[in-house]
């Protein structure tokens, strides 16, 4: 029986992850998974092709070889500062003699999206349907089989730099292999480490990367907005290398050690010997010091996310909290800051769902997207993205009471 193999890769600015997973029916089986270091990103965007290339057939060799099998094909995550999202609605008629919506007519759907006007060095990544109206009736999910006269949709639409994902296809190539996907970073994300009940509550998502942070919106189960900003785990450890004067490596080493997002989070008060440079002394500064140091970037950060919550109106619609995920997660007291800055509740997301092999390697934050990239292409259901493969995620159905609860608190 022929196996049903997947492969996915995240560019990240500190690190390249590649994993190699077989599909077998619902389980999604990890067989090889790889990092290396990553010198040729800067904030999400291919800087050196060959050393991005590099990157890639290291992490590539490591998850092959694990694997026992060779790839030729990609899901590649996509990020940068150069990525937008808009909201697109439009329609079409039903014309079969029964009236009966089928498969075609949303094709039809979503090719009429790709003919809007958008700017000459953009194309669409991504045509994610939020919501389907059947005659003007709303809150479809899944319209195939009603009856109707006119089917229209709202779609999530993401834009990014064709110079952007030529970059990162021509580094891919180089490497030796070819391009099967591009996927948003933050859509990747949440594939791994959402649950169903949190996407239909509304939920955010901060993906904190080495280069960017990633944010994605779900209410409803639909995506509503995502974006993607120039802040994230790089700033940080910058901070601490200027304010004390220390190398890079020593300044990520305290912040990995040493480091906390908030001082509320700190268990115990004590003093961090610091390595001196050239003539300079070791030197010993209150942990409280380094803490006000991440504090301000990180609390800037969080500030930044809320803002575009209340300009774009998605404040409101989040009743299932934060969830924090990728490396920059993993900074001591973050889910503290989250919940002082956004008032809501904040939980650490981790992968879920993942089945047998090396699963256990990949269940941590910083390889949330990796692993997202296994679980379908948006737009797409895991099924129609892989052929042999079987099933999608179940649908959670909220009935007319628990509907009406999350009308009311919504107006609140």
């Amino acid at each position: 029986m022929k196996k049903n193999i997947i492969a996915g890769l995240d560019l990240g600015t500190t690190k390249v992850c590649a994993v190699i997973a077989e599909l077998v029916e619902n389980n999604i089986n990890i067989l090889g998974f790889g990092v290396a270091p990553s010198e040729g990103l800067n904030r999400g965007l291919v800087a050196n092709i060959s050393k991005t290339a590099e990157a890639i057939t290291e992490a590539m060799n490591i998850a092959s070889n694990r694997a026992g099998l060779q790839v030729k094909e990609l899901n590649v995550g996509v990020a940068g500062e150069h990525i937008t999202s808009l909201r697109h609605r439009n329609y079409v008629t039903i014309n079969n003699a029964e009236r009966e919506i089928n498969q075609q007519d949303l094709d039809r759907l979503r090719s009429d999206v790709q003919t809007i006007r958008i700017p000459s060095d953009r194309q669409i990544l991504h045509i994610i349907p939020e919501e389907y109206f059947v005659d003007y009736q709303g809150g479809i999910e899944d319209p195939i089989g009603m009856s109707g006269s006119r089917l229209e949709a709202v779609n999530h639409v993401v834009l990014a730099s064709i110079p952007a994902l030529q970059n990162i296809k021509k580094s891919v190539e180089r490497a030796g292999y070819s391009v099967k996907e591009h996927v948003l970073q933050p859509i990747a994300s949440s594939y791994a480490v959402l649950e169903e009940n949190e996407k239909d509550l509304g939920v955010l998502l901060i993906d904190i990367g080495g280069g960017t942070t990633d944010i994605a919106i779900f209410h409803r189960k639909a995506i509503k907005h995502t974006k993607v900003i120039g802040v994230a785990g790089n700033q940080v450890t910058n901070d601490i290398r200027e304010t004390l004067g220390i190398v890079t490596s020593e300044a990520e080493k305290l912040k990995k050690e040493y480091g906390f997002a908030i001082e509320n989070a700190i268990i115990k008060e004590e003093d961090i010997y610091i390595k001196g440079v050239g003539a300079r002394g070791n030197i010993k500064i209150p942990i409280t010091l380094l803490t006000q140091i991440i504090s301000v970037r990180m609390k800037e950060l969080f500030s930044i996310i809320d803002n575009d919550l209340r300009y774009t109106g998605f404040k409101n619609k989040i009743k299932a909290g934060v969830v924090l995920t990728g490396g920059g997660s993993l900074l001591k007291g973050s889910t503290e800051l989250a919940e002082e800055v956004f008032g809501m509740p904040a939980r650490i997301g981790v992968p879920l769902d993942l089945g047998s092999g090396l699963s256990k390697e990949v269940e941590s934050p910083e390889f949330a997207t990796v692993a997202g990239l296994l679980k379908g292409i948006p737009g797409k259901s895991v099924s129609d993205s892989y052929t042999s493969a079987r099933g999608t995620e179940g649908k959670f159905r909220m009935n007319k009471l628990f509907k009406r609860v999350q009308d009311f608190f919504e107006k609140l």
